[in-house]
């Protein structure tokens, strides 16, 4: 991969007659992406920077569909709360309302029929994910396939999280519900290839059931006095060495290869799991799908999770913070798919510490910026504060 990079440092695919090969190599990207998502023979896609540029181009894609085919002027998209903040930012920036619609509280999977109240005239699309990134569950994609045919609307299936691993996970030996192309009705999808692909940061692809809804997502200016302009993507130069160093991770590690990858990542998630049923205090949130496992306190139980994801933070773990409900996740990725018996054993141990600590010992843990986030009913206020931490983030001063 890094040999890669180093070879195309320099390229741009925006001009593919220096680069052909450069060329050849995302499209073969793409081509096996779409093969492995079962595209039939009209799917395609583009190379992207990442998930949150293929959510932007699929969302960008279906408001401009829907201007030139039904005359839409106030586009709006029904998506899951459970949703990536991605479709927000799509939304944000392109103008369309946004439906957030909430999800089973039990399951956390999306309830078709909540998603099929909220289309309107004005829908261009609907959202599932699989699987959503709180609680790491694959929607109801079937059941919402059916609903986006039967209204003739758009359904993208955001994969970015599930990546290559829910597309090997079956060879692996797990069973997943359908997903993909093979859906009827799913007519884009979101995969990032940095993710469960293996690839650099940086790179991710949006693929399409039909050319129809790709030209739906280029942008040409024909008239421009610098030449006639045409780009697929946000981006005008591209990095060439990502696109490179993709196609060398997919052409290193081949099918074997993710293959076994998904086999360890899914077993380690599993024992996980179910090492979780047996701890007290807490308990596994929905049911895991794959690679993420979701835990937050039992019913009844008062234990402060976000105390006990700081108590894991100094016991070396890297836990992701989730709020409404509050709870804690564990993305299982291959660096740390062997050590699922010492996680949990950590666990317990951060959760014994949390339960015996004196009053104060967590007084400036994640658990006291969630808890006072939660008790502001004006979020335009936390709003305020993430921007000043944004800023900061800028200030050379600071290491």
């Amino acid at each position: 991969m890094t040999e890669a990079f180093k070879r195309y440092a320099l390229s741009n695919p925006l001009h593919p007659d220096c680069f052909p090969y450069l060329r050849k190599m995302e499209s073969e990207v793409v081509s096996m992406t779409v093969k492995l998502f079962h595209g039939g023979p009209n799917a395609c896609g583009t190379m992207t920077s990442g998930g949150t540029e293929s959510i932007l181009m699929a969302m960008k894609t279906y408001r401009d569909y829907a201007r030139s085919t039904r005359n839409i002027t106030e586009p709006e998209v029904v998506v899951p709360v459970t949703a990536h903040a991605a479709f927000d930012k799509a939304c944000a920036y392109f103008g369309i309302k946004l439906r957030h619609i909430p999800v089973d509280p039990i399951t956390f999977r999306a309830v078709p029929s909540a998603m099929e109240a909220s289309i309107t005239s004005n829908t261009i699309g609907l959202v599932v994910s699989a699987p959503c990134y709180p609680q790491g569950v694959i929607d109801p994609v079937e059941d919402v396939a059916a609903i986006a045919r039967k209204h003739n609307i758009p359904l993208h299936v955001d994969c970015c999280l599930g990546s290559y691993c829910i597309a090997f996970a079956k060879q692996a030996g797990f069973s997943v519900p359908p997903f993909d192309f093979a859906v009827p009705g799913v007519t884009s999808i979101s995969v990032d290839t940095h993710k469960y692909g293996f690839a650099p940061k940086g790179s991710s692809l949006v693929l399409y059931s039909n050319e129809k809804f790709r030209h739906a997502q280029y942008f040409v200016a024909p008239e421009w006095t610098g030449g006639i302009y045409a780009s697929p993507t946000i981006a005008g130069s591209r990095a060439g060495a990502l696109i490179a160093a993709c196609w060398a991770t997919l052409m290193a590690l081949g099918a074997n290869g993710y293959k076994e990858s998904a086999s360890r990542i899914l077993n380690a998630a599993k024992t996980i799991t179910e090492g979780i049923k047996s701890i007290d205090h807490i308990e596994v949130y929905g049911k895991p799908d794959l690679s993420v496992v979701c835990f937050g306190p039992r019913k009844g139980d008062s234990i402060n999770i976000y105390n006990v994801g700081d108590a894991m933070t100094s016991r070396g773990w890297n836990l992701n913070i989730m709020q409404n409900p509050a709870c804690i996740h564990i993305c299982v990725t291959y660096a740390n798919a062997g050590s699922a018996e010492l996680f949990l054993k950590d666990l317990k141990d951060a959760i014994d510490e949390v339960i015996t600590a004196p009053p104060g010992k967590f007084k400036d843990g994640s658990g006291a910026i969630y808890g006072m986030a939660a008790s502001i009913p004006d979020k335009s206020l936390v709003s305020q504060v993430a921007y000043g931490f944004l800023d900061a983030l800028y200030q050379s001063n600071r290491v």
